[in-house]
C-alpha cells in the first residue's frame, strides 16, 4: 500500500466577527485517494468554515515533514487543538 501527501488551505472561522484565517494542514492518505476526496474530508475538520476549503495540491513527503513541523509551531493550530481535544483537529 502507498501514501499520498497533501498540502490543504483552509479557512478557519472564530476569530472575530466576519473574520477568518487561513492555514495550511498537511494530510497523509492512501495512495487512491483523489483531490475530491481530500477535499471533502478537510472541510469537515474541526472550526473550516462552510466551504473552507481554498486549494488541495499533492506534494512531496519531504515538504509533508517540513508542513508538520510548521503546524505545530501554528498558534492558531495549537489553541484550536487544545480546545477540540477529544477531535482531531
Amino acid at each position: 500500500m502507498g501514501w499520498k501527501y497533501w498540502k490543504v488551505v483552509l479557512r478557519y472561522g472564530h476569530v472575530g466577527k466576519r473574520k477568518e484565517i487561513s492555514v495550511a494542514r498537511y494530510l497523509v492518505t492512501e495512495a487512491n485517494y483523489t483531490p475530491v476526496v481530500v477535499m471533502e474530508e478537510a472541510a469537515d475538520m474541526p472550526g473550516v468554515k462552510h466551504n473552507g476549503v481554498t486549494s488541495v495540491k499533492e506534494i512531496a513527503r519531504d515538504e509533508f515533514i517540513e508542513g508538520k513541523r510548521l503546524e505545530q509551531e501554528n498558534f492558531f493550530l495549537q489553541k484550536m487543538k487544545a480546545f477540540h481535544n477529544g477531535r482531531p483537529a
